[in-house]
């Protein structure tokens, strides 16, 4: 069922520093140092020894990362990049792998975390056009300027969608979705959602049909959330302050 309605996927997710060092394989350098003499018939000379100097390396450091410094890394990677889409293919690469680092410290059973409640910021999408479909395209962006896009989770099973955007430069709208949450197993949830309703200026209205998306969680905690959906877009969910 599902169709080109605009639709924000959904998904409930909820160091020690070791070094190898060595001596490179360059000579020691000597190095001079001048030594004042301690009796008064040496006072007017200096002594000159040579000190030994070894250059040392750090190659192969391996840095052990926690899971709150990854969620700072990965919210400070997509800060400002309207969704993702200013980020170039390889900051691209950047986020999806912090975000693969941030699985390993996924909770157990995360469709039940109960930290999925709550009203969250989509701040990233892989495919930056997924969020808000049509009004999310290049051609879309030229006319809909994108000012927010939240979701907001309600127990038990209800998920609301809202992509806020200034058209034309002054006119105002928003479109928003309705939707069911289904639990499939441990990690996969399903959202049914009704047919979008549009609202720009004085006007309200609904159109076209209902949707469907389906998502993995991958990771969640009282800060981020993280979803992959079914054809492999990564979402990053920053919870609203």
């Amino acid at each position: 069922m599902a169709s080109a309605a605009p639709s924000l996927a959904i998904s409930s997710s909820f160091s020690d520093f070791r070094t190898q060092v060595h001596s490179s394989n360059r000579p020691n350098l000597p190095f001079s140092a001048s030594v004042p003499c301690k009796n008064h018939s040496q006072s007017q000379r200096r002594l000159r020894l040579p000190v030994v100097v070894g250059s040392v390396s750090t190659p192969n450091a391996e840095l052990r990362t926690g899971p709150d410094d990854l969620v700072s890394s990965i919210l400070s990677k997509v800060a400002n990049s309207d969704g993702g889409v200013t980020l170039s293919k390889d900051q691209h690469k950047e986020v999806t792998q912090v975000a693969k680092e941030l699985q390993k410290y996924c909770v157990d059973e995360p469709v039940k975390c109960p930290l999925i409640f709550g009203e969250w910021d989509v701040v990233y999408c892989s495919r930056p056009t997924s969020p808000g479909g049509g009004y999310r395209s290049m051609l879309g962006r030229l006319v809909f300027r994108t000012k927010e896009m939240i979701q907001a989770i309600e127990a038990p099973d209800i998920v609301r969608n809202k992509v806020a955007f200034s058209a034309f430069g002054s006119l105002e709208g928003e479109v928003s979705l309705k939707g069911k949450l289904k639990v499939m197993d441990s990690e996969w949830v399903q959202v049914i959602f009704e047919p979008p309703e549009l609202k720009v200026g004085a006007l309200e209205f609904r159109y076209g049909f209902e949707s469907e998306v389906k998502l993995r969680i991958t990771y969640i905690d009282d800060k981020l959330r993280l979803g992959i959906g079914s054809r492999g877009s990564l979402f990053v969910f920053r919870r609203r302050q």
